[in-house]
C-alpha cells in the first residue's frame, strides 16, 4: 500500500504579491510558472496553487510582471533596480549607498534578506520619497564584503554559537559540535562564514582561530585587526626573503643617481618614531634663493614588482597604528633599517628639489633618484626649540639623546629659514581655499604592561606645519608635473571632493546650536567660514566636537586615476609620494614617475585603478582599526575612574540616549534615557535635545554636564554613564 503524499495546507496567503514579487526578482532572468513560485513558498494545496495563479494574473496585469510564455512570468525589467553599498546601524536595519542616488536607499531589517555590513547589494525600490529616504529590499548578494568575524564563542551541549562583538552585524553564527573541538566557553574566536541555509535564522560557520580571552588586552587588540580583515605578521617566506635582499650602498648604483650626500640633510620626527621616511635638505645660492630638497626613502628599490615582497605590500596597501603598536607594509629590515633615513647613514632616496626664492615662489625643480646622508635627526620638541629660540643648545628636557646638546648653527639657520618658507606657503594655501584641521589627538601614556595611565592630546605647532608644508609641495609639485603632461599618462592621484549640500547645510544647524554661524554662498565663502569656525572654538568646550563634525562633513579623500583634485587643501593635482614606507600608493607614485622620467609609455589605466581601489578599501580599514584601538584604551582608561565625576559636553542626541564626551580627557560614552532618574525624557529632534515630561529639564546638544561611569565594556568597547546633571545644577 502507497503513503499518501503529505500536503501543506493553509488559509488565505498572507503577503502573497510581495513575496511573488521578491522571488521574481531575485531570480530577474528566470521565468516561473505558478507550481515553480509554489515551490519556492513551500505550500503545495489546491487553494495555496489557486491564490498563486490569481495574483500572477494580477502582477501581469498591473504590468509588474511579464507573462513571457504561456504561464510563464518574469519580473518586468525597470528603473527601480540598483546597486551598492551596505552600511549597517547598530538598530539592525541598514542603508545603501548607490552612487546613481543623491539620498541613500533605507533597508528595513526584514529586508535585508541576509545581507551584511559592507556587502555589494542589489536593491529594488519599492517606496519612492520626495522628502526622506527612499525605502527598498535587498534581491541580490553581489559580494560578500567579509567572511571572517570576531566573536565570542558560547558552548551548549551539541552545538555552539559566536556572539558578534561588531555592533553592526546583527546575526550570531552557528558552530556545529564537530567544529568545536576542545575551545572553551567565552574564548574570543575567528570564524568564517561557510554557509547561510535558506529557511536558517543564523549562519553556519567554522572557527579558524582562538584568539584568546574576552577582556584581555592582547586577546582584544588581535580582535581589532582580525574584526578589519588587516594583518598581524608576516609570512616567513616574506620575512625570509625581505632579510636576504643586499641593502648595502653600491658604488654602481651610486652611479645611476644624482649625488647629494655633501648637502646638508636632516628628518624631523615624533621623538618615538622608529621609521623615517622623509628628510629635509636646504642650501643657500649664489642668487639669494634656497635649495630646498625633499627626500623620500626610495623603496621602489627594493620592492620589485612581481616579488612576493611587493604582493604582500600591496595587500596590506598600509601600514596600521593602533594606541600600542604599529603593524607595518613592510618588514622591519625595510622599515626600520635600510628604508630608514636614520641620521649619520647614507641611503638611497626618491627626491624632489626645488628652488624657492624668499618669498616662497617656485622657481625650478627637478625629480629623480638620488643618495643622501642625513646629518642630523630631530624629534618636532627640539625642532620647535630651534624656531622659538634661534638657538640649538637642546635642553635635556626635550632632547631624544636625554641629555643637554648643541647642533650645528647650520642646521638652526636652515630650521629658521625652512619655517619662514613653510608660514608663506600655508597662508597662501588658506587664501586659496585650503580647510585648516587642526584636530586635537588623543594620545595616552602607557605602562610596561601596554595599561593606560594617563591621557594627553597631540596639537600640532610650527615645527609639525614646517613638515607638513614640505611635504605638500612635493606632494603636489609631482602629481602637477604628470598630471599637465600631454597625451595624458595613467597616475595615481589622492582625490578628495567638495562637501554636500545636505552635510553643510546639518552642520549650519548643529553649530547655531553653540552660537557659531556659517557663510555658504559659494565655494569661497565655505572654506573662508570653515576655517573662521575652526578657529573660533579653539580652547572651547565645544572644540573637539565641532572639530569631528566638520571633519564628518567632508568627503572622504581616495585614490583613483581619474583626477578631481583635492578640495580640503585647494590643489587641482595632489598625490601621495612622501611616504612608501607606510603606504602604497606611494610606491606606485614612484614607479609611475619614473616610468614617465624615462620616457616609457603611459602604463594600464584599468590595472592602477583596480589598485587604486584596494589601497582605498584598506586605509578605511586601517582608520577603523585605529579609532577601535582608541576607543578600547578610553574604556580600559576609565574603569579605574568608576566613582569619580568627571565634566562633559553633550556632544550627540538620539532618541535612545544622550552622548557625552569627557572634556579632561575626550572619553565619549551614552547616557541611555531609561536610566535618568526622577523623569521620563523624550526627544527634540529638531533642536537636538531631550526634554523631560514631569520637570520640563531640558538637555541640548553642546550642555555641559556632569556623568560618573555606568558600565565600562572592554569587549564591546562600550561606555554607558549616569547622569549627575547640569554644571549649573551640580555648581549650585
Amino acid at each position: 500500500m502507497t503513503k499518501r503524499k503529505n500536503k501543506k495546507r493553509g488559509g488565505k496567503l498572507k503577503n502573497l504579491s510581495k513575496s511573488i514579487l521578491t522571488i521574481l526578482r531575485k531570480n530577474s532572468s528566470q521565468n516561473f510558472n505558478y507550481k515553480q513560485v509554489a515551490a519556492k513558498l513551500d505550500v503545495d494545496d489546491a487553494n495555496s496553487r489557486n491564490q498563486i495563479i490569481k495574483a500572477l494574473s494580477e502582477l501581469a496585469g498591473k504590468k509588474q510582471i511579464s507573462e513571457v510564455d504561456r504561464g510563464k512570468f518574469q519580473i518586468n525589467g525597470n528603473t527601480d533596480y540598483f546597486e551598492g553599498k551596505l552600511d549597517m546601524t547598530t538598530r539592525k536595519d541598514g542603508y545603501v549607498i548607490v552612487e546613481e542616488l543623491e539620498d541613500d536607499v533605507y533597508i528595513p531589517h526584514k529586508s535585508l534578506h541576509k545581507a551584511l555590513d559592507g556587502d555589494l547589494v542589489k536593491i529594488y525600490i519599492y517606496k519612492r520619497r520626495r522628502k526622506g529616504k527612499s525605502e527598498g529590499e535587498v534581491v541580490e548578494i553581489i559580494k560578500r564584503s567579509k567572511t571572517e568575524f570576531v566573536g565570542k564563542l558560547q558552548v551548549h551541549e551539541n552545538f555552539g554559537f559566536v556572539q558578534m562583538q561588531s555592533p553592526k552585524m546583527y546575526t550570531d553564527i552557528f558552530i556545529p559540535k564537530e567544529e568545536i573541538g576542545d575551545i572553551n566557553d567565552g574564548m574570543v574566536v575567528l570564524v568564517k562564514l561557510k554557509d547561510w541555509p535558506e529557511k536558517a535564522d543564523s549562519p553556519i560557520g567554522n572557527i579558524i582561530e582562538v584568539l584568546g580571552v574576552a577582556g584581555e588586552h592582547e586577546t582584544e587588540m588581535q580582535s581589532i585587526l582580525a574584526e578589519n580583515g588587516l594583518p598581524r605578521e608576516f609570512p616567513k617566506e616574506v620575512e625570509d626573503f625581505a632579510n636576504q635582499l643586499d641593502t648595502s650602498i653600491q658604488e654602481k648604483e651610486i652611479k645611476k643617481r644624482r649625488d647629494m650626500r655633501d648637502t646638508l640633510t636632516f628628518t624631523i620626527d615624533p621623538k618615538d618614531a622608529k621609521d623615517f621616511d622623509d628628510a629635509l635638505s636646504f642650501k643657500t645660492l649664489e642668487n639669494g634663493n634656497y635649495e630646498v630638497g625633499i627626500h623620500i626613502a626610495d623603496v621602489s628599490h627594493y620592492v620589485q614588482p612581481g616579488s612576493i615582497l611587493d604582493d604582500e605590500a600591496y595587500e596590506r596597501a598600509t601600514s596600521i597604528y593602533l594606541v600600542d603598536r604599529v603593524v607595518p607594509m613592510l618588514p622591519e629590515v625595510l622599515s626600520n633599517n635600510a628604508c630608514s633615513l636614520r641620521p649619520n647613514e647614507e641611503k638611497y632616496t626618491f627626491s624632489a628639489v626645488f628652488e624657492i626664492d624668499k618669498n616662497a615662489k617656485v622657481k625650478d625643480q627637478w625629480f629623480g633618484r638620488t643618495v643622501t646622508y642625513s646629518d642630523a635627526r630631530f624629534a618636532y620638541e627640539e625642532a620647535q626649540f630651534m624656531i622659538e629660540n634661534n638657538s640649538g643648545d637642546i635642553p635635556a628636557d626635550i632632547s631624544i639623546q636625554d641629555k643637554k646638546y648643541t647642533t650645528k648653527p647650520e642646521i638652526v639657520d636652515a630650521v629658521v629659514s625652512l619655517n619662514k618658507l613653510a608660514k608663506i606657503m600655508r597662508k597662501q594655501r588658506m587664501k586659496n581655499g585650503a580647510i585648516s584641521f587642526d584636530k586635537v589627538e588623543v594620545k595616552f601614556n602607557l605602562d610596561e604592561n601596554n595599561d593606560p595611565i594617563g591621557v594627553y592630546f597631540k596639537t600640532a605647532k610650527e615645527a609639525n606645519k614646517l613638515i607638513e608644508e614640505f611635504m605638500l609641495l612635493a606632494n603636489r609639485k609631482v602629481s602637477e608635473f604628470i598630471g599637465k603632461q600631454t597625451p595624458k599618462k595613467t597616475f595615481v592621484y589622492r582625490c578628495h571632493d567638495e562637501p554636500n549640500d545636505d552635510k553643510l547645510a546639518a552642520l549650519e544647524k548643529l553649530v547655531g546650536k553653540f552660537g557659531h554661524t556659517l557663510n555658504l554662498k559659494d565655494k569661497n565663502s565655505i572654506s573662508n567660514s570653515l576655517n573662521g569656525l575652526l578657529k573660533d572654538v579653539q580652547g572651547k568646550k565645544e572644540q573637539n566636537l565641532v572639530d569631528t563634525l566638520t571633519i564628518r562633513t567632508m568627503s572622504k579623500a581616495y585614490y583613483s586615476t581619474q583626477n578631481i583634485g583635492h578640495y580640503g587643501l585647494a590643489f587641482d593635482y595632489y598625490s601621495h609620494f612622501t611616504s612608501p614606507i607606510r603606504r602604497y600608493p606611494d610606491v606606485m607614485v614612484h614607479r609611475l614617475l619614473q616610468r614617465y622620467l624615462d620616457e616609457k609609455p603611459s602604463a594600464n589605466v584599468e590595472d592602477y585603478e583596480e589598485k587604486s581601489a584596494h589601497c582605498s578599501d584598506m586605509e578605511n580599514f586601517s582608520v577603523s582599526a585605529e579609532r577601535d584601538s582608541i576607543k578600547y584604551m578610553q574604556v580600559k582608561f576609565m574603569q579605574d575612574h568608576e566613582n569619580e565625576q568627571f565634566l562633559g559636553v553633550i556632544s550627540g542626541v538620539t532618541e535612545w540616549g544622550i552622548y557625552v564626551e569627557i572634556e579632561q580627557n575626550k572619553c565619549e560614552g551614552m547616557v541611555r534615557l531609561k536610566d535618568i532618574e526622577g523623569d521620563h525624557f523624550d526627544f527634540d529632534q529638531e533642536n537636538y535635545a531631550i526634554e523631560g515630561r514631569k520637570t520640563g529639564k531640558v538637555y541640548q546638544l553642546g550642555d555641559e554636564v556632569y556623568v560618573t561611569v555606568k558600565n565600562a565594556d572592554l569587549v564591546k568597547r562600550q561606555l554607558d554613564f549616569n547622569l549627575v546633571g547640569s554644571k549649573k545644577e551640580v555648581e549650585q
